[in-house]
């Protein structure tokens, strides 16, 4: 940044490198190096505060929406988040949610609550497979309906999803169903334990759709009512 006009000790005119400009502010800040420029990518080298009207913190606790945003951000942009949840490798955020501004607004806009759950942020309900966060890929969920597409992946091993091995000797059927932690059955092969497990979760989720109608957006319940669990997942 450099000093483009100079009134007084307290009164100069400053201007970053990418051309935002910063007036009627104290030489000392400039001095120091505190000035700050709202398009600085502060957040993983990625996310940058912009200008407007929302803001990142209210009596010193962060906003919802900056809350958010951040979380979003590190997801996709901290090693040490995808080493420990490595379903976020790969993963990368739309280039004007780069813009926390933006990101907000868009948050306000499709933000609701729904009673005795928490809010979180999903990217891929609507489109299945998503790896991309942004307006027309992300919805607010709430958190049970969240944890019925939560994959487990590094649990269940080697088989399909909602398939186990029983290692119990003396057992026939080796392959068992299951469904948040409960059995539905035992099977001969790993493909007749998914197939029961499809059904059963098909239907959950059909059902949570049906509950929870009344407060969802019509786009989060069309994408539930109509998801397939597939073998791959």
């Amino acid at each position: 940044m450099k000093i483009i006009k100079f009134n007084s000790q307290r009164d100069i005119t400053v201007q970053f490198d990418n051309g935002y400009i910063v007036q009627k502010t104290h030489y000392d800040q400039f001095r120091k190096g505190s000035l700050s420029c709202p398009y600085d990518k502060t957040v993983r080298g990625v996310g940058y505060i912009g200008e407007g009207k929302y803001k990142t913190h209210i009596n010193k606790k962060q906003t919802k929406e900056y809350m958010r945003w951040v979380k979003m951000m590190q997801r996709c942009y901290d090693e040490n988040i995808q080493n420990k949840f490595p379903t976020y490798i790969g993963c990368t955020v739309c280039k004007e949610w780069h813009n926390f501004q933006i990101f907000a607004k868009w948050y306000e806009e499709n933000h609701y609550e729904v009673v005795d759950q928490r809010m979180e942020l999903d990217k891929d309900i609507l489109i299945k497979g998503n790896k991309i966060y942004s307006p027309e890929t992300c919805c607010i969920v709430p958190s049970y309906i969240n944890t019925l597409f939560v994959k487990n992946d590094l649990d269940r091993g080697m088989y399909p999803i909602g398939v186990q091995y029983d290692k119990r000797k003396g057992r026939i059927k080796r392959f068992r169903a299951t469904l948040f932690h409960k059995t539905i059955g035992f099977y001969f092969t790993p493909n007749e334990a998914f197939e029961v497990y499809k059904k059963h979760k098909e239907v959950l989720i059909k059902e949570t759709a049906e509950k929870y109608k009344a407060y969802i957006p019509e786009k989060l319940y069309k994408a539930m009512y109509n998801y397939q669990v597939e073998i791959t997942d």
